[in-house]
């Protein structure tokens, strides 16, 4: 059995570690590159890093906090946020990273995906998703997609149409914008396309540390055959667990919890290891 991960997640805006909640009401939490190394002393599977306003800012990608990060830690690195082209990721993976996260990119082109992962290879392509639950489409769709009949399954309309329940809306621009597509199917999709790896984000459980949302990380996990990334709502080791178990997920992502030191990653995994989680210690 392959062993969960433990992923701390570090969102940056401005070349700091900030943190919210439900992608708002943001707040310091220090610089990246000491936390990045503090965490990599703490034994840390993979660390994430999400410049979490370069898509709706228009920016370029954060090369520079990646390239010290990338000096001083040896575990595996993940980065996105204004990923737009190849370059971006050609320009990341040299600077050091293992893994570049895709969100915005994704919905506004899907076929970069099946060309990032054909150049780069699909263990270096996670495809992000942040989902909110709701009853009804409040984004419309992308254009390509009014226009392919045949990818009309991921019309977020057609799964109410269809009365499947329950239903989570992707969102984009660091979840500022919905986007009229059903996550579920949209993750299907990405694995179609050549994306090895969902980082799913709960927007509704994201920074409030009630819990992941576990039916919709369990929903996705049983609909891909890639690893789902688990995130937004931790708030215990209790939540940890719960999403690795009945939420079927490959492995965690937490930032409070970790950021202001309510649980350290080495005490986080001799909890789930008493709790028979196969983890590395």
């Amino acid at each position: 059995m392959l062993a969960k991960r433990i992923i701390p997640c570090l969102d940056v805006r401005d070349g700091r570690v900030v943190k919210g909640v439900n992608f708002v009401n943001i707040r310091d939490a220090g610089d990246p590159v000491e936390n990045a190394l503090y965490y990599d002393e703490q034994g840390a599977d993979e660390l994430v890093f999400l410049d979490i306003t370069a898509s709706h800012e228009k920016r370029n990608i954060i090369l520079d906090v990646v390239e010290k990060t990338a000096n001083d830690v040896f575990m595996p690195l993940t980065v996105g946020g204004g990923i737009r082209n190849p370059d971006d990721i050609r320009d990341l993976l040299n600077a050091g990273c293992d893994k570049v996260s895709i969100n915005t990119t994704a919905i506004r082109e899907p076929g970069f995906i099946r060309e990032a992962s054909e150049r780069f290879g699909s263990q270096c392509i996670v495809v992000a998703i942040d989902a909110r639950r709701c009853s009804g489409a409040s984004g419309a769709p992308p254009d390509w997609l009014l226009q392919n009949e045949s990818l009309e399954f991921l019309n977020l309309k057609s799964s109410i149409s269809d009365r499947q329940s329950p239903i989570w809306e992707v969102y984009t621009h660091g979840g500022r914008k919905p986007r009229g597509l059903d996550a579920v199917k949209w993750a299907q999709y990405m694995e179609e396309l050549g994306a090895g790896e969902i980082l799913l984000t709960s927007m509704d459980r994201d920074g409030t540390k009630d819990g992941y949302d576990i039916e919709l990380t369990r929903t996705v996990a049983e609909a891909v055959g890639i690893p789902v990334i688990a995130s937004g709502g931790a708030g215990n080791l209790e939540h940890l667990y719960e999403a690795l178990t009945d939420g079927k997920a490959d492995a965690v992502l937490a930032a409070s919890i970790f950021h202001y030191r309510a649980y350290t990653i080495r005490e986080t995994k001799e909890y789930l290891r008493s709790k028979d989680v196969v983890v590395r210690l």
